[in-house]
């Protein structure tokens, strides 16, 4: 279903009732299409690969990565740099 960017915005809740019922909505600006409106359940991807079994659960959640610690070098880059943007 096509529709002008003119009538979305005057009919946006109607437009996004058919997106929530499955229907995808292209928005076209002087008949060019430039977006595209689909309802949220169409847009989890990841959960639809895992239900079909082309992508696998992990076993164990992540490992925590924590943030380098700032050394001395790098706060005399990060003044250096300031210095040099003045």
């Amino acid at each position: 279903m096509d529709v002008a960017v003119s009538a979305l915005r005057a009919e946006l809740k109607q437009w996004i009732e058919r997106a929530r019922d499955g229907e995808d909505v292209v928005i076209t600006d002087r008949g060019v299409p430039v977006a595209r409106l689909s309802g949220i359940g169409s847009a989890d991807l990841v959960a639809q690969l895992i239900r079909d079994g082309v992508l696998t659960a992990p076993d164990a959640p992540r490992a925590e990565v924590r943030a380098p610690e700032r050394t001395a070098r790098t706060s005399g880059v990060t003044s250096f740099v300031r210095r040099i943007r003045r």
